[in-house]
């Protein structure tokens, strides 16, 4: 009898330990879901800097235009997707950046795209396998980099459909020159 009643408080001690460690890691996701969820919402400054990265560093309105409708603004430049009708999500953004697009002429972003298999599980030597030729970006971005111009484009392009003159207002944050000549 003293047996089993040992046995019961022991099975008892146990369960409320394994309770207890399950209520921590429970309230640690909590905690990494508000966390996570803070995190993908860009404050006006990293809007900001996304934009600057993406109209020069990047470079992308080159190929996908100022406001990333596919009208480039350099016609030496091939013709890029229009981002504004674009369903591909936010981590596909990421990769299509860091990665290029295989086949095409959407540059790879990050430096070592192609050196370690880290995109699509290619390298360099597997490039020229594919008749269209991935052409150099203007230059390489960083991770963050590339984070904060993701950031910008899910904020201000991706989705947001034709432009027009409302939508060239909330664009620029203002009635810019620009959005006069746009259909109101």
């Amino acid at each position: 009898m003293a047996e089993r009643h040992h046995q019961r408080n022991s099975l008892m001690r146990t369960s409320l330990a394994a309770a207890a460690v399950l209520l921590i890691a429970l309230a640690s996701l909590s905690g990494a879901r508000v966390q996570a969820q803070s995190a993908t919402t860009p404050d006006a400054s990293d809007l900001a800097e996304g934009r600057r990265l993406f109209e020069q560093k990047g470079n992308c309105q080159a190929c996908h235009g100022w406001s990333g409708d596919g009208h480039k603004t350099d016609n030496q430049m091939p013709d890029g997707a229009n981002l504004r009708e674009t369903k591909i999500p936010r981590a596909g953004l990421v990769m299509t950046i860091k990665c290029g697009r295989l086949n095409s002429q959407m540059p790879a972003f990050d430096k070592f795209a192609y050196s370690d298999g880290r995109c699509y599980g290619k390298t360099q030597a597997d490039l020229k396998a594919y008749p269209t030729r991935m052409p150099d970006p203007p230059s390489t971005l960083q991770a963050r980099e590339i984070e904060l111009i993701v950031d910008f484009m899910m904020a201000r392009i991706v989705g947001k459909g034709p432009m027009d003159h409302a939508r060239c207002v909330e664009f620029w944050g203002g009635d810019e020159d620009i959005c006069r000549d746009l259909a109101k």
